[in-house]
């Protein structure tokens, strides 16, 4: 799946299950559910991945203190990308590993 694909996969009314917890989460917050897509990028915090989401995740809530500790965690500083472009960039880098 590339990014194209995963952008299309939106108008779905799930999301792909084989993508993973990460990119789920990324999919669950494109659509609009915050709530859904914290849940899940917790349960994938352990990795440097998992991580990015979570810190992306914190800084759509404006909750920058939270987001720098799990950049950090993610070896990454904080995004000076539009919330739109950086969930573009972490979606095409967790697709491109995969």
């Amino acid at each position: 799946m590339d990014l194209g694909e995963f952008k299309s996969a939106l108008d779905q009314d799930a999301p792909p299950e084989e993508i993973g917890a990460a990119l789920q989460a990324l999919w669950h917050q494109a659509k609009g559910d915050w709530a859904a897509a914290h849940k899940l990028s917790q349960s994938s915090i352990r990795s440097e991945d998992g991580a990015w989401v979570h810190a992306y995740l914190h800084r759509v809530e404006g909750d920058i203190p939270n987001a720098d500790y799990w950049y950090k965690r993610a070896g990454k500083t904080r995004s000076t990308l539009s919330l739109e472009k950086e969930w573009s960039e972490i979606a095409g880098a967790l697709l491109s590993r995969r």
